[in-house]
């Protein structure tokens, strides 16, 4: 259920943008999104329909690029990529490995159309 709560934050922030450039419609909004975010792109996707009918967001497509979760080994200053459930460096065997990034979910940016007026 955090997706609807993430979701009404995706959308406040492409709205603050959208108005900032004084768009007409919103087309696409591509977000980052981090394996250990545990955010489910369909329910965003449905959430997303709901919250924006009636707005310039209404026909947005959303795109996800999904980032693996990352670590750095503390021994061999290795950084390797979470495959399956977490144990140890994959290239030195320490147990003695850091989080580096994974987590994340923001919007890399947003695509719009404004129409120029006629003078």
């Amino acid at each position: 259920m955090h997706e609807l709560s993430a979701t009404r934050h995706i959308f406040e922030i492409v709205m603050a943008q959208a108005h900032l450039s004084e768009a007409d419609s919103v087309d696409r909004i591509n977000l980052v999104i981090g394996d250990f975010s545990n955010i489910v792109p369909d329910c965003v996707n449905v959430y997303w329909k709901e919250l924006t009918k009636g707005s310039i967001c209404e026909n947005a497509e959303i795109h996800f690029d999904r980032r693996a979760v990352v670590f750095s080994c503390q021994q061999c200053q290795n950084t390797f990529e979470l495959q399956g459930k977490l144990s140890i460096c994959p290239n030195c065997g320490s147990d003695q490995i850091s989080f580096l990034s994974g987590d994340e979910m923001l919007v890399e940016s947003i695509e719009i159309t404004k129409f120029e007026e006629n003078s």
